[in-house]
C-alpha cells in the first residue's frame, strides 16, 4: 500500500492553518473532497489523489473520520479537530433539530444527564389532524409506543434519529451547544413541552416529563403552548395531558384555564402501556397508579 505523503514544513503548516480556519470543521465526504479540490493547487501537492490526501491528513494532521452505522443510511463525517456529540450530530442535517430529552438538557429542564441523543429531520408533508373514538384511544395506548430504530452509538452516546411529523419547524430556535460555541437548532421551552407529552419514551420516561413542567414552571408561555397545540392540530388531545402536568406541577389557574378551553370530551391516557392506573377525572385522564 502507497504510504500518503508528507508535505514540508511550509506546506503542512499552510494546510493545518487553513483547516483551522473552516467555519464548519466537520464535514461529509463531498464538502472535504471540494475542499481539496479548490486547494490542492495551492497546497502544492500537484496530481496526488484525493483519498492519499484525506490519508495524509488522519496521519501527520488532526483529521477524524467518524462513521455511524444508522440502519436506515450510514453517516460518515471527517472531523477537523476537537468536536461535541452535539456539534456531529447537528451536521448530519442543518435543517434538523434537536428535540425531546437532548432539547430538555440544553433547556435546563432535567437533572439528569442523558446519553441519548434525539435528532429530529421532519417529513415533507405536512401531519396532523384526524379522527378517533374512545375505543381506538384505549386501544392505541394499552400497547407499546412506536419508537425508532434509526439509532447507532458514538462513544458514550447513543444517537437516535428521528422523522417527524412536518411542523414547518414550529418553535425551532439556534441556541449553544453544550459544552461548546458553535450553534445548534433545538425546540425551545413551549414546544418542547408538548413533544415529551406526545412522546414521554424520548424523555426519560413520565416521571422526567412531570419534572420538566416543574422545572419550566417560571420561563414557559402557557399562551404559547395553547397556540402550537392549535396549530400542530394533533389527532390525539394532548392537551389534556399536558393541563394535568401543569395543575400537578403547580401553574396558575389562569394558565390551567388556558387549555381546559380547548375540547375536553374523551378519556385520554398520559403515557403509553400503564399497567395500573388511576384517573383524573378533572382532565379526563389516567395516570400511572400513585402519580
Amino acid at each position: 500500500m502507497r504510504t500518503s505523503p508528507t508535505p514540508p514544513g511550509a506546506v503542512r503548516r499552510r494546510i493545518l492553518h487553513f483547516l483551522d480556519s473552516l467555519p464548519s470543521r466537520i464535514l461529509a465526504k463531498r464538502e472535504l473532497d471540494r475542499v481539496i479540490a479548490q486547494q490542492k493547487a495551492g497546497w502544492n501537492l500537484g496530481n496526488a489523489p484525493t483519498a492519499e490526501i484525506i490519508e495524509g491528513l488522519t496521519n501527520w494532521g488532526k483529521l477524524q473520520i467518524v462513521q455511524l452505522p444508522f440502519s436506515f443510511r450510514p453517516v460518515t463525517r471527517f472531523c477537523w479537530g476537537p468536536f461535541t456529540a452535539f456539534e456531529l450530530v447537528q451536521s448530519f442535517n442543518r435543517a434538523g433539530y434537536f428535540s425531546h430529552y437532548s432539547a430538555m438538557q440544553v433547556h435546563g429542564l432535567t437533572e439528569q444527564s442523558p446519553k441519548t441523543i434525539y435528532f429530529n429531520v421532519e417529513q415533507k408533508l405536512r401531519g396532523g389532524g384526524g379522527t378517533y373514538t374512545q375505543t381506538s384511544i384505549d386501544r392505541a395506548f394499552k400497547g407499546k409506543c412506536r419508537v425508532s430504530t434509526n439509532v447507532a452509538t458514538h462513544g458514550d452516546f447513543r444517537i437516535c434519529l428521528l422523522n417527524g411529523g412536518n411542523t414547518d419547524q414550529l418553535g425551532v430556535v439556534e441556541t449553544e451547544a453544550p459544552d461548546a460555541s458553535t450553534a445548534i437548532r433545538v425546540t425551545n421551552v413551549e414546544r418542547t413541552l408538548i413533544d415529551i407529552v406526545v412522546r414521554p419514551i424520548y424523555s426519560g420516561g413520565i416521571y422526567e416529563v412531570a419534572k420538566a413542567f416543574e422545572l419550566a414552571k417560571s420561563r414557559v408561555s402557557v399562551n404559547r403552548v395553547a397556540a402550537y397545540l392549535r396549530t400542530l392540530n394533533y389527532t390525539y388531545p394532548y392537551h389534556q395531558s399536558i393541563g394535568c402536568l401543569m395543575e400537578r406541577a403547580g401553574y396558575r389557574a389562569n394558565q390551567l384555564d388556558l387549555l381546559r378551553q380547548l375540547p375536553i370530551e374523551v378519556d385520554f391516557y398520559l403515557d403509553y402501556g400503564m399497567k395500573e392506573t388511576d384517573y383524573d377525572s378533572s382532565w379526563r385522564l389516567f395516570v400511572p397508579k400513585g402519580f
